[in-house]
């Protein structure tokens, strides 16, 4: 890159924006706290201000993680536009497994993500089909049991792949680690191989390319990968993103897909920048040697890709994320599955938050302060749902018990708090416009992640207390409405929320005093009453 192009005015404007939320965001928290130090409340009305001043900290300090992934990709000299150089061309062709571990899924799901496997451009590819399917728990139909397995048996043999089996044990991570230990020509009682490919291996696999049961990739997905594996011998892996092939059919694929956009989009790219892209547990290419030297997958976690991402880091591999879309699977369909989804990814996630702790109190210097930095925000971003918790409930005790928790003067709110919201706010929206999202399709996304805050909470806890939880897929069957009972959490809030509005009307006929404190927190209470209203838009979830 050039010095003309370093400076250009619009690359100048670019790097400025993020550093000015930045700015902004630090400013106004500064602002807060003072505030809430030198201020004189009831001892009850500190407390209630302070839990509301903890999220805000969380708030800001995950948005100044944001703008600094932003202010990273502005800085490689690209812009916002999303780019990919050309990988160097491969002179030979290492052999690579192409491994999918199913338990119990539709045979029909599992059949059209092997035939993807089969027509994929790569010539040195071998191809397996990790069936780890429980066919000895008691209470099961041994006759269903029975066809499913020889089902699975037809369809390797049809479509010409390896079938592994082993004894149960550690769900997805601990049949991933068996496979392993099996190429490593370490056999163990209960493992099972049967080659239906007809293709001879002088070599063990030198790269190892996951997938889940449902993702079908597109034939170019493993070559280009390879390159950049191979033109990096200390890369340990390359993750690539999700596409939901029904997200144009169903709103909860829809949503969910679009909130895993923000994901991969500036996020991925920034900690990719960085050295800290953590794996995300499909559509990713592995370096054998790298998982040996970490010993496999880490089966202590029910998100074991979150957590051997960091033990990859801890050993000095480094990771990567290319932006393409190489992949597509199917989304949640329902409000069911999407929370069951959303539960398993918060319970492990928050669960690694204590290991990174851990990990930083005993070695702080084992890895790069922005490493640690960026799994900070990785590990603590499901606390989201008591954030959010705790945001709806203020505005309710100060119009129901009006108990105050937001010490500042109506201009001081005006002058620092409402220039950060519209500026943040704004750029956020704008970032991801540069990449064609449109302001509905972004709502969506947010939307479904904010009534999820009951999931997320619940998760949180168990984590926070090393529950480790257990494996469960995504389900597969079609989308199903869940009764209202079972929602009665978000349609309580937002009950509240709407009487707390009324209330607040009332309050202003009544009493007039103080009139901007009032509209103030009807306005949120409002704003909150349309996030929590919408679990009845999204719970059906048929319409696109």
């Amino acid at each position: 890159m050039n010095r003309e192009s370093l400076y250009r005015p619009g690359r100048i404007i670019l790097l400025l924006l993020p550093m000015m939320c930045i700015l902004l965001a630090v400013v106004y928290l500064l602002v807060r706290t003072f505030l809430f130090l030198i201020l004189d409340y009831q001892w009850y009305e500190k407390i209630a201000a302070l839990f509301l001043l903890f999220a805000e900290i969380f708030i800001v300090i995950h948005g100044i993680g944001y703008f600094l992934e932003i202010f990273h990709i502005v800085a490689r000299g690209k812009g916002l536009v999303q780019t990919d150089e050309d990988p160097p061309p491969l002179e030979t062709y290492p052999p690579v497994a192409i491994i999918v571990s199913s338990h119990n899924e539709p045979i029909e799901v599992v059949e059209d993500t092997l035939i993807t496997f089969y027509n994929l451009a790569y010539p040195n590819k071998h191809i397996y089909f990790l069936d780890d399917t429980r066919y000895d728990l008691p209470g099961q139909d041994p006759d269903e049991r029975r066809r499913y397995r020889e089902a699975v048996n037809e369809m390797c043999q049809r479509i010409g792949v390896c079938l592994f089996r082993r004894q149960w044990r550690g769900a997805k991570a601990g049949m991933i680690n068996d496979f392993l230990d099996y190429i490593e020509g370490k056999r163990k009682e209960g493992f099972e191989c049967h080659d239906y490919s007809g293709v001879e291996k002088p070599e063990k696999e030198k790269y190892i390319v996951v997938f889940d049961a449902d993702q079908n990739p597109l034939p170019q997905f493993v070559e280009p990968l390879v390159a950049r594996m191979e033109a990096n011998p200390r890369m340990a892996f390359i993750q690539t993103p999700q596409y939901y092939s029904n997200f144009e059919f169903n709103r909860i694929a829809r949503a969910s897909g679009l909130q895993q956009a923000v994901f991969y989009e500036y996020i991925c790219e920034g900690k990719s920048l960085t050295d800290a892209m953590f794996c995300c547990g499909t559509n990713v290419i592995f370096r054998r040697e790298a998982l040996m030297d970490v010993g496999g997958f880490d089966e202590t976690s029910v998100t074991e890709d979150f957590a051997t991402s960091l033990k990859f880091h801890l050993n000095g591999w480094r990771s990567a994320y290319i932006g393409n879309v190489l992949a597509f699977g199917m989304g949640p369909e329902d409000l069911g599955g999407y929370f069951k989804q959303q539960f398993r990814w918060a319970l492990g996630t928050v669960g690694l938050f204590r290991q990174v702790i851990g990990f930083f109190l005993h070695n702080p210097r084992q890895l790069a302060f922005v490493k640690w930095w960026e799994y900070f925000l990785s590990s603590t971003h499901y606390f989201i749902g008591l954030v959010f918790l705790i945001m709806v409930l203020f505005p309710l005790l100060y119009l129901f018990l009006n108990i105050p928790s937001y010490f500042a003067r109506p201009e001081i709110y005006a002058i620092f708090f409402i220039p950060y919201f519209i500026l943040t706010i704004t750029i956020f929206f704008w970032t991801l416009r540069q990449r064609k999202y449109v302001f509905k399709d972004i709502i969506q996304g947010q939307l479904l992640m904010a009534i999820t805050f009951p999931v997320y909470i619940k998760a949180s806890i168990l984590g926070l207390m090393g529950v480790k939880g257990t494996f469960g897929i995504t389900p597969k069957a079609g989308a199903l409405q869940l009764p209202l009972k079972a929602l009665w959490i978000q349609l309580s809030m937002a009950a509240l929320t709407f009487s707390a509005v009324i209330w607040g009307i009332n309050r202003l006929i009544y009493e007039r005093d103080p009139i901007a404190a009032l509209i103030v927190n009807m306005c949120w209470c409002f704003y909150h009453f349309l996030i929590l209203s919408s679990v009845l838009y999204f719970n059906n979830p048929e319409k696109g």
